[in-house]
């Protein structure tokens, strides 16, 4: 019989949910939506969606899920953010507004809606470091670029020495996809396209960690 894939809960205060979902299912991961802290003693990983950050930030705090998210990720639960998703996960932000806190994890800077506001938002190949794909992966690189999807979406402007850079968008040079140890973040949204990859290394890394 074919093992169970870990558990992964993806975030449902808002974003796109039933994308990161269905794409962790193709994955070979069981994934179920949660916001409740009563539903994290079971997750092997989380996800935390795209969206607007400090709506997030706000409903975190109105489902009491803020402080045991914090513990949780600092005790060392595996977690990838994508676009609002790094916002979360980052321990700085450039011009967050007054008050506004997010789960941290990532020795990183990111500053919000850094690529313009929702008209502004594009697709752009990108090359990916560290994330299985093809021949070029022995190389630190995927055979293949990555159709990334941006939406409003931040940049990281600084990153600690623990904080490996697995992309850069070309036009501007700005890191958009970062990793420490058990933790991921992209800066666009890879639900959004038919490419599995950043989700299938999430996996891989939850399954590393359990």
């Amino acid at each position: 019989m074919k093992p169970a894939g870990p558990v992964i809960g993806v975030l449902a205060l808002q974003g796109d949910v039933p994308e990161h979902l269905r794409a962790l299912e193709s994955v070979g991961a069981r994934s179920a939506p949660v916001r409740r802290p009563e539903e994290f003693d079971r997750l092997d990983g989380l996800v935390i969606p795209g969206g607007e950050s400090t709506t997030l930030w706000r409903l975190s705090v109105a489902f009491d899920v803020l402080e045991p998210l914090r513990k949780l990720i600092d005790e060392g639960l595996p977690a990838f953010g994508s676009c609002a998703g790094m916002i979360m996960l980052a321990d700085r932000l450039a011009d967050g507004v007054e008050g506004q806190l997010t789960y941290g994890g990532i020795d990183m800077t990111v500053r919000r809606n850094a690529f313009g506001r929702q008209v502004d938002s594009f697709e752009r190949d990108i090359t990916l470091a560290g994330v299985n794909g093809g021949p070029g992966a022995a190389t630190g690189e995927t055979e293949d670029p990555f159709r990334a999807v941006f939406i409003r979406a931040p940049w990281v402007e600084q990153i600690g020495p623990g904080v490996a850079i697995l992309g850069t968008e070309q036009g501007t040079g700005r890191i958009v996809a970062v990793r420490q140890g058990q933790l991921l973040a992209t800066a666009f949204h890879p639900e959004l396209t038919p490419d599995r990859r950043i989700h299938r290394l999430f996996v891989d890394i939850v399954k590393d960690n359990t």
